[in-house]
């Protein structure tokens, strides 16, 4: 946490205006060298600086069971098997010819002999395909098959157990001799390749690992699947005031909690964060862990320093020389601006030895909300996904709030209801407040004041 960074959520609870750096042109100190650009501008400009990450084979036990949860695929996935593998009943009960039971009625049972048992298992271990035990069948026979099981190439349907005068199976029991069925039957066979055949598409490129996506890549023959390599994020926060959790703060120190709060919201986007912690406010020590991370990282993620205050070190760094022709050698790239937000007007983008770079906000709630609306669709996009920006819900004010004048607001709600969102009130714009956040209401920048029964989009955060 910042404590020289800018609150201007104040102004959604009728706070008095202040001049600050972080209020943009005509705040005290603004950078001549900034430019003003809406929050899809920088968005733009943030998603040219990464590309999704390099591919490789990952096995599908993993894919399941470690993190991140998903992964995405960098090439489309086919199948290498018929699904199902073979005609399989789709029942417990018994194989039969349907010829058999066209007379068959209530008043009229057909009488079958049982001449045999099919298990689900093969009946030949190396051979799946094999015809099972009992596959030589005549008229009036039946053979007892349960779910899962491969049919006989005579067979054209199964009879549910439960349709039978057997109505149920029991465990270790002998097999009927004969049973009787009082009607015809439908096929009840899962047919070879009526899902998928070989060949076929079973997920495209850009598709997350869900648990289907694992599961039918299981079912269609694959150990391992393709995919983006996860993006290594790290990410520090700046301050000569900020002391390492856990540490009783001195006169003028304050716990760094923003490293925290921007690792766990890397965790949350699909990202590995590698956490720095806390780097004092001196260009030495910055441009030091810079160098010491960028070579082992796919983004560096900061937060404090981007304003225009006397100590804004990160703001300083980037602004140093800059050598087109020698990026390696530190900044490149470098782009300083006020973004049409509340909060999060300034954000740094740059590159540092090649490696991508955005700087945010060091306030709290200015830190996540940059986080959300930048730095998680940048992660996206090196972890593969096509549509790095998610769409945003439309949901209903259940009260008003005001609105900044020419700046699209990012403010903490919560639910209201079935579809309602409300203001968090006073207090709202504190770190706190996000604590108890289910949403972050994104009000257009030529919208005033939001009303009662106003249609709102947000982000969900809960």
């Amino acid at each position: 946490m910042d404590p020289r960074a800018s609150d201007d959520l104040t102004e959604a609870h009728g706070a008095r205006d202040r001049a600050h750096p972080d209020d943009g042109p005509g705040g005290a100190g603004v950078s001549a060298a900034r430019t003003a650009h809406t929050v899809e501008q920088y968005r733009d400009h943030v998603l040219t600086l990464v590309s999704p990450l390099a591919t490789e084979q990952v096995g599908l036990d993993e894919l399941a069971t470690g993190a991140p949860a998903l992964r995405v695929l960098a090439q489309d996935v086919r199948s290498l098997l018929d699904v199902p593998r073979f005609d399989a009943s789709a029942m417990d009960g018994y194989a039969v010819r349907s010829t058999d039971l066209t007379t068959a009625s209530a008043a009229s049972p057909v009488t079958l002999r049982v001449v045999g048992d099919i298990a689900a298992a093969p009946t030949s271990p190396g051979s799946p395909d094999a015809l099972p035990a009992g596959s030589t069948h005549g008229p009036g026979e039946a053979t007892r098959i349960m779910t899962g099981a491969p049919v006989p190439e005579w067979c054209d349907a199964v009879v549910p157990v439960e349709r039978t005068s057997t109505r149920r199976f029991v465990a270790g029991a002998p097999l009927d001799a004969t049973i009787q069925v009082d009607a015809p039957s439908r096929p009840n066979i899962r047919y070879r390749a009526e899902d998928v055949a070989v060949g076929d598409l079973v997920a495209a490129a850009g598709a997350p690992t869900t648990a289907r996506l694992v599961s039918a890549a299981a079912s269609a023959g694959h150990a391992t699947l393709p995919v983006h390599r996860v993006p290594r994020v790290a990410v520090l926060s700046t301050g000569s005031e900020l002391v390492p959790v856990g540490t009783a703060p001195g006169p003028g120190q304050i716990p760094d909690s923003n490293s925290l709060l921007l690792a766990a919201c890397v965790r949350d986007a699909g990202g590995v964060p590698v956490r720095v912690g806390a780097v004092p406010d001196t260009a030495e020590a910055l441009r030091a862990v810079l160098d010491d991370v960028a070579p082992h990282v796919d983004l560096i993620v900061t937060s404090g320093g981007v304003s225009a205050g006397a100590f804004d070190v990160v703001k300083d760094v980037l602004s140093g020389p800059q050598d087109a022709a020698l990026p390696a050698a530190g900044p490149s790239d470098v782009l300083l601006v006020t973004v049409g937000m509340q909060p999060g007007k300034p954000q740094a983008a740059a590159r540092w030895r090649g490696t991508p770079l955005l700087g945010l906000p060091g306030n709290p709630v200015s830190a996540y909300v940059s986080f959300q609306a930048f730095v998680r669709p940048a992660v996206r996009r090196l972890a593969g996904h096509p549509d790095p920006a998610e769409p945003l819900v439309e949901r209903v004010a259940a009260e008003g709030w005001r609105s900044p004048t020419g700046r699209q607001q990012f403010l903490p709600v919560r639910f209201v209801g079935a579809r309602g969102v409300a203001p968090l009130g006073p207090g709202g714009h504190h770190v706190s407040a996000l604590t108890r956040a289910d949403a972050i209401a994104v009000v257009p920048s030529e919208v005033e004041a939001v009303g009662p029964g106003d249609t709102v989009r947000v982000m969900v955060i809960a």
